[in-house]
């Protein structure tokens, strides 16, 4: 997870799609703009896609795609965007706001399947 500079909320790394690319495009893109690490498309593998409101914005709704990342090269660190990088269980530490699709539908379908805690 990810915490960007003036932000409130951690969220997953990725962002927007930009015109042309496919999503996962877009998120090998931002891997490298955010963490500064290097992933293939075929080392993704889709997830699910989930739909709720923007942390801190919950006047919106929004689709996020997750995906799986079996592979990368590099060590996860903050770029200039981003002040602060976590590695979570649903144990979250006290007073640590995690965006609301992660904290209450992609973390729980994680602890089901038996990949965190």
């Amino acid at each position: 997870m990810e915490k960007s500079k003036g932000k409130h909320f951690f969220i997953a790394p990725g962002g927007s799609i930009e015109s042309g690319e496919t999503a996962p495009q877009a998120l090998v893109r931002e891997l490298k703009e955010e963490f500064d690490i290097d992933v293939k498309q075929e080392d993704l593998e889709e997830f699910g896609t989930f739909y709720d409101r923007a942390a801190g914005q919950e006047h919106l709704t929004f689709r996020e795609d997750v995906f799986w990342v079996r592979k990368w090269e590099g060590e996860p660190r903050p770029s200039s965007e981003v002040e602060k990088i976590a590695w979570l269980t649903t144990d979250i530490p006290e007073g640590m706001k995690v965006g609301s699709t992660f904290e209450f539908q992609v973390m729980p379908k994680l602890k089901d399947l038996g990949v965190i805690d």
